[in-house]
């Protein structure tokens, strides 16, 4: 099972500026690192306001915020949220941990959770993150656009949560998997794919 991000960074203060330095390099190589952003793009409308739950240095809420998403970021790493906010200092950026209820009120039309997030919170701490995130998220009458607020996260099913534990997690948050597919790019879901990438609504 994947260890808590508090813990690996407990046990190796470097970790954070190794894995921010990994994804400086990607950019600088040309490699594409937007697929995730390009899709929340895809499901939001222009302006939404949208929720990068476990937001690192910004990678996918930079880019939504240049596309006119009015964007907040959480993540609890202080120095990854520090980068963000170098790269955008007009959107919103927190250091909290999901668990916890003290962060980004909301409500949101869409909340993202990508690069395996989720398989980072301590397996007691699921369900208090999900119920987080589902109280967040914008009824249809206090929506961008009229419709109801999308949650949508993608983890490995090697991490140590699978999908039918993840759906009865979601269950008792009070949320319902509404679509569901194995890669960013919409491959159809299968469970030996090892990967998930769920859309979620309010039960």
């Amino acid at each position: 099972m994947a260890q808590t991000w508090k813990k690996i960074v407990e046990a190796d203060p470097e970790h954070s500026r190794r894995y921010a330095r990994r994804w400086d390099d990607m950019i600088a190589e040309g490699v594409d690192i937007d697929g995730e952003a390009r899709l929340a793009d895809a499901m939001a409308p222009r302006g939404a306001r949208v929720l990068d739950v476990g937001c690192g240095q910004g990678r996918m809420g930079v880019y939504l915020h240049a596309r006119g998403h009015r964007v907040t970021g959480v993540d609890i790493d202080p120095y990854l949220v520090d980068r963000a906010r170098e790269q955008c200092p007009d959107a919103t950026w927190e250091v909290a941990d999901l668990a916890d209820g003290g962060w980004a009120a909301g409500p949101f039309d869409l909340a993202v959770s990508a690069g395996n997030v989720l398989a980072f919170v301590d397996p007691a701490d699921r369900g208090a993150v999900l119920a987080n995130l589902a109280a967040r998220l914008a009824p249809a009458s206090a929506s961008t656009d009229g419709r109801s607020g999308r949650l949508v996260v993608g983890f490995g099913l090697d991490r140590g949560w699978t999908r039918e534990e993840f759906d009865l997690d979601a269950e008792r948050a009070g949320l319902r998997v509404e679509q569901r597919w194995s890669t960013w790019d919409l491959r159809p879901f299968d469970d030996d794919s090892g990967f998930m990438v769920a859309v979620l609504v309010r039960a």
